[in-house]
């Protein structure tokens, strides 16, 4: 049960976008686990993938095609990272792309396949190809909760999220999904995310807003620190309303689309880090004052991924040494431990880089009982900030994960 509960999930359609979704077997029986995007001909689309070394076929092979020729359908499967598998792998994705190729009439380089689930097994091709024609036949518009729910693994529940925005006096819409729950440290977790907008965008603009969009929110989120093969997130454009296009980040609409934005891909993010596996409590890390965001991002990092200090948060342990000395240890050129301030919510714990004197084990222990807790960390050493999203680490973790395979 992720933390905080499960919000219900309302997602509007995305006119030049339809979804299909069938069960092709791959991994389990009981659900879908197969998803095809089909994207209008006009449809401009941007991604971020994963920076780990060891990328999965799939993503070599969706930034080979997005390079090549616009992307007209997105080919998905849980179940199987179809990762570490070296050429084998990429012969196995290159065959899924022709064959759902075929079947819809475009060109091989017009599908971007992606993947997730098991690394290292090879990805049953006939399961899958078998599964494509009924997931074509079910091509709708309406279909992005059944796709939020296909694409999961070891998520407890979908992710999605819709906002509208008016601009010019035009409606626009964005609707978004995403899957994932542990190996969860971005760097651009088995992390998936698919976003579609009915607002035309210039391609150049639309590569930019990704970025901007994904640092906050994708980028600033670790459920275990473990950066996966398959990471990716997909911006996509169908430009259906009728409106001028943004075409440059100097455009007065420009910021405030982005804003509409970031709102999706934060709660997706934040959805992500309450369903991490095992997780009983959301805590938001925040560092003040840093020389650069870079700073502060590493000292929240530190912080949000240390195991002592997320099993400290599972206990509900007022162990605040803990958390003090993950700042101690960030990569970091200098800090002034003299200056350091460390906050529970409102609550000071450390002052001046030591034991605050107005602090009780009495006012840890009441934050600590909390399912969401704030870490506020002030470095004293200019103005910049940055926020980590993670949650605790609990025996069921360990549990998922040992039993992952079984």
């Amino acid at each position: 049960m992720p933390v905080g509960g499960v919000a219900p999930i309302e997602l509007k359609p995305i006119t030049g976008v339809r979804i299909g979704t069938s069960s092709a077997g791959i991994s389990q029986t009981e659900r879908d686990d197969l998803t095809i995007f089909e994207l209008s001909p006009q449809t401009q689309v941007a991604a971020l993938f994963t920076n780990n070394k060891f990328c999965a076929a799939p993503v070599v092979l969706a930034k080979k095609h997005l390079a090549e020729e616009s992307a007209r359908y997105l080919l998905i499967n849980s179940g199987n990272a179809n990762a570490g598998l070296g050429e084998a792998g990429i012969l196995t994705a290159q065959a899924c792309c022709a064959e759902l190729a075929k079947k819809v009439r475009v060109s091989e380089t017009q599908v971007l396949p992606f993947s997730t689930g098991v690394i290292g097994e090879p990805l049953p091709v006939e399961k899958l190809v078998d599964g494509l024609q009924a997931a074509v036949d079910s091509l709708s518009e309406k279909h992005w909760p059944n796709a939020a729910k296909a694409i999961m693994t070891t998520d407890t529940c979908e992710k999605g999220c819709s906002r509208t925005v008016t601009l010019d006096g035009v409606e626009i819409t964005i609707t978004g999904i995403a899957k994932g729950s542990g190996m969860i440290r971005p760097d651009m977790a088995t992390m998936l995310s698919y976003i579609a907008t009915d607002m035309p965008i210039s391609q150049h603009v639309l590569n930019q807003l990704v970025k901007e969009t994904v640092d906050v929110s994708f980028n600033s989120i670790t459920v275990d620190g473990d950066t996966s093969t398959n990471d990716a997130v997909v911006l996509m454009a169908t430009g259906a309303v009728d409106i001028s296009p943004i075409e440059s980040t100097n455009d007065l609409r420009y910021q405030e689309f982005l804003s509409a934005m970031k709102e999706v891909c934060c709660f997706l993010a934040e959805a992500i880090v309450r369903d991490g596996e095992g997780a009983t409590k959301l805590i938001k890390v925040c560092v003040e004052q840093a020389r650069n965001i870079d700073d502060a991002k590493e000292v929240a990092y530190t912080v949000a991924q240390s195991p002592l200090v997320k099993t400290a948060f599972f206990a509900s342990d007022p162990n605040w040494g803990r958390i003090l000395a993950a700042v101690g240890r960030a990569n970091i050129e200098n800090i002034d431990v003299d200056a350091v301030s460390i906050y529970l919510d409102e609550t000071c714990i450390v002052e001046s880089g030591k034991r605050s004197s107005g602090y009780t084990e009495e006012q840890g222990q009441k934050v600590m009982n909390q399912d969401e807790i704030l870490v506020r960390i002030c470095l004293a050493q200019g103005v910049a900030s940055s926020t980590v999203l993670t949650c605790d680490l609990s025996y069921d973790y360990v549990k998922i994960n040992a039993e992952y395979r079984s």
